[in-house]
């Protein structure tokens, strides 16, 4: 029961943390006047739990490694092909380059993009920094969600004779419960869009969002400590 406390806080943090990692721009980046992905952080994290739970089960039975790294991979292609059919959509159906103005040059490929942002907006599309960091965003959570999975499943089916279908439908309800809060958690934290972690905003929101989450995370664990033990 330690390793399963354990594996869920350590779990839930990692997903929490992701959640800032990931440029989201809610409804003005779905209007093109701010760069991110146009939706919020709780649906963008659903979607990354779901996607990372799914793979996760198939490799169930693999070793922990080969858990882990499914569950963040899946998470990881889940949100590079959001963010690259967001950026198509941007590109060629609005007609907007991929800029922001939250930096003037973008650190990685060193691209001015003062001059191509819009006036009044914060940007368009997702440039490659944030890109970069929804994947960094992707693997934690991806990693988090795997990790929480396993030491769910490993408890569960120590303790129950049910059909395999019946536990895994079990342990991704309650392994999606965790993305579901920790995403509220972390969504509230942030307060509106981010663009990643080279958005000022992120070294303001980082610390106080790990906190929440880690605190969360422990009242999670001990709930599902005393409900698996009760089984």
């Amino acid at each position: 029961m330690i390793t399963l406390l354990l594996s869920i806080i350590v779990g839930a943090t990692l997903i929490g943390i992701g959640v800032h990692f990931i440029p989201v721009g809610g409804a003005p980046a779905a209007l093109s006047t701010s760069a991110g992905i146009p939706t919020g952080a709780p649906m963008i994290t659903i979607g990354m739990g779901i996607t990372s739970i799914l793979v996760t089960s198939l490799t169930i039975n693999q070793s922990e490694i080969i858990v882990l790294l499914s569950g963040a991979v899946a998470s990881m292609m889940m949100m590079a092909i959001t963010m690259f059919f967001s950026n198509l959509m941007h590109i060629y159906g609005v007609g907007v380059p991929l800029a922001s103005a939250t930096f003037q040059k973008d650190p990685i490929t060193g691209f001015e993009q003062e001059e191509y942002v819009s006036p009044g907006t914060k940007g368009h599309g997702i440039p490659t920094v944030s890109f970069i960091s929804g994947l960094i965003g992707s693997l934690l959570g991806g990693i988090g969600g795997s990790l929480a999975y396993y030491a769910l499943y490993t408890q569960i089916v120590s303790k129950v004779t049910w059909s395999y279908m019946i536990i895994n439908s079990v342990v991704a309800s309650l392994s999606l419960i965790i993305f579901i809060i920790i995403a509220v958690i972390a969504s509230y934290n942030i307060g509106g869009t981010i663009q990643g972690f080279y958005d000022k905003k992120f070294m303001k929101k980082i610390v106080t969002g790990t906190i929440s989450c880690f605190l969360i995370a422990i009242l999670l664990s001990i709930i599902y400590v005393l409900f698996i033990g009760g089984l």
